[in-house]
């Protein structure tokens, strides 16, 4: 651990970490704080520019984008009653309530507070899992990761309850994507049909950009949304909460908890360790009628959680290599481009680059609440910023992004269609993550399997020999027996 210290300061000494980890921050926060854009909009328009950047840097970026993301959300989500992103719905639901009963900076004391101690235990649980997972993994074959890819990808169809058909028919298309292009091992294309433009594949940075970032600019554009000034006032009055946590010790370790335990499981991630950890908070209450009435304790349960994610997402990418949900499948593609391969060898080859990224993950903590307690009464004030105002200036930024990167008018046309495909998919409730991770597990997955048959000479049972790929084999068969009792369950419901 004092080894790893260190290295970290040791890495720390560059001053681009630490305005990256500034600017990482402040946009974050103005990104989480502007209803209709969230981290993920974010990210896809500043995933270019970390191309260009050292690994550490450029991942760096992205993780205060991503941590502080969640921080900002709570503002509007507590002055107006608009979650500023998606996982901050349920921080409304007690948040704003006491904001109007005339206690804001108490309300968003409380999520800053909670928010903080949720992302400190999430980067203490990182430090201490990754490297023993990491050298575990050592000993596990391409069977092994083959089939832990494997589950990670029906994780992410089970984790959509309700929406399993519509998740596996994305991860498929997802993983026929990634088959276009020329095929690695022997270089031959595959769908590319003729064409010299499809050889390469499709852009991950395209289709990012348009999923993520034009269909939201797309849903801006139809926003009705209408806010008074008024309602944006705060004070500055926002250390308290950062003792009242304590007077609910049990509903703060026990969200931490489920933020970090759902973090590491692949697609889960902030909106089911949210629900588990309000859900449990409301239960274990002595006054559960306060909840949805300004409780503090749904504050707590709700921003612990969500922020606890971030850092333990990050587990299975350094330790295995297998991105779990969408915003670290973005990070992934900083690795590929920089030629950094992470999983087990990460730990071994760039121990100072994994000792630098737990610092800034720890650091990024402080500078984000302190940037908040300063700022909040202006930060408040981005809510009332126009949607379509947003919507252009995220589309124009698109457009220089995905034609920037290659210069190519097709990898724009690309976003755009994926674009048109985000926006029906949002209008239609479907998940599309599972579309992401399937581009993007697609290759590991292929490595891995023809890696596993080719040293077996083309036996398949590699995969039942190996105790380890055995347990992973039954796993992902008790979850798939179980997902679809479940839905025969719910249709049957249904007709009666």
């Amino acid at each position: 651990m004092f080894e790893t210290l260190l290295l970290g300061i040791e890495q720390l000494k560059d001053p681009i970490i630490w305005l990256v980890l500034i600017m990482g921050s402040i946009l974050g926060i103005f990104i989480g704080a502007t209803p209709g854009i969230g981290p993920g909009v974010g990210i896809a328009l500043l995933l270019p520019v970390t191309y260009s950047m050292e690994p550490l840097a450029g991942i760096t970026l992205l993780m205060g984008l991503y941590a502080a993301g969640w921080y900002g959300g709570a503002i509007p989500a507590i002055t107006i009653n608009t979650p500023g992103t998606g996982v901050n719905v349920l921080t409304t639901y007690d948040g704003y309530p006491m904001a109007k009963s005339g206690e804001p900076q108490r309300a968003l004391s409380l999520a800053y507070a909670s928010s903080f101690t949720g992302g400190i235990f999430a980067v203490l649980v990182l430090m201490i899992a990754a490297w023993p997972l990491a050298n575990l993994s050592n000993y596990l074959t391409s069977a092994d990761l083959g089939m832990a890819t494997l589950l990670a990808m029906v994780l992410v169809v089970v984790a959509h309850r309700g929406s399993e058909f519509s998740s596996f028919a994305l991860l498929s298309t997802g993983l026929f994507i990634s088959t276009i292009g020329l095929e690695t091992a022997y270089g031959s294309p595959r769908y590319t049909f003729g064409t010299t433009w499809m050889m390469s594949g499709v852009p991950l940075i395209s289709m990012i950009l348009g999923l993520f970032a034009l269909s939201q600019a797309f849903t801006l554009i139809f926003s009705n949304r209408v806010i008074e000034k008024k309602d944006t006032e705060v004070d500055r009055r926002l250390l308290s909460g950062f003792i009242e946590i304590f007077k609910y010790p049990k509903v703060l370790l026990r969200s931490a908890g489920f933020g970090v335990g759902m973090g590491v499981l692949p697609g889960v991630g902030e909106f089911l360790a949210q629900f588990f950890s309000y859900a449990t908070a409301r239960a274990g209450s002595k006054t559960p009628e306060k909840f949805g009435r300004g409780a503090p304790e749904g504050i707590i349960a709700s921003e612990t959680a969500n922020n606890a994610v971030p850092p333990a997402a990050l587990v299975p990418l350094l330790s295995l290599g297998i991105p779990g949900e969408a915003f670290t499948a973005m990070m992934l593609s900083v690795f590929i481009v920089h030629g950094v391969d992470p999983g087990p060898t990460l730990f071994e080859e760039h121990k100072g680059f994994v000792a630098g990224l737990y610092l800034s993950l720890f650091i990024m903590n402080f500078i984000i609440v302190g940037i908040l307690l300063v700022g909040t009464r202006w930060i408040a004030k981005l809510a009332m910023v126009n949607d379509r105002i947003l919507a252009i200036i995220i589309i124009c930024l698109v457009i220089v992004g995905t034609f920037s990167r290659n210069y190519r008018l097709t990898d724009t046309l690309i976003a755009i269609f994926f674009g048109v495909l985000g926006f029906a998919l949002r209008r239609a409730n479907i998940p599309m993550v599972p579309l992401i991770l399937g581009l993007v597990l697609g290759p590991i997955i292929e490595r891995y399997f023809r890696q596993a048959t080719g040293a077996a000479a083309g036996d398949m049972t590699i995969f039942l020999t190996r105790p380890v790929s055995l347990i992973f084999l039954l796993t992902i068969l008790f979850l798939v027996a179980k997902s679809c009792r479940d839905v025969i369950i719910q249709i049957r419901s249904k007709k009666v």
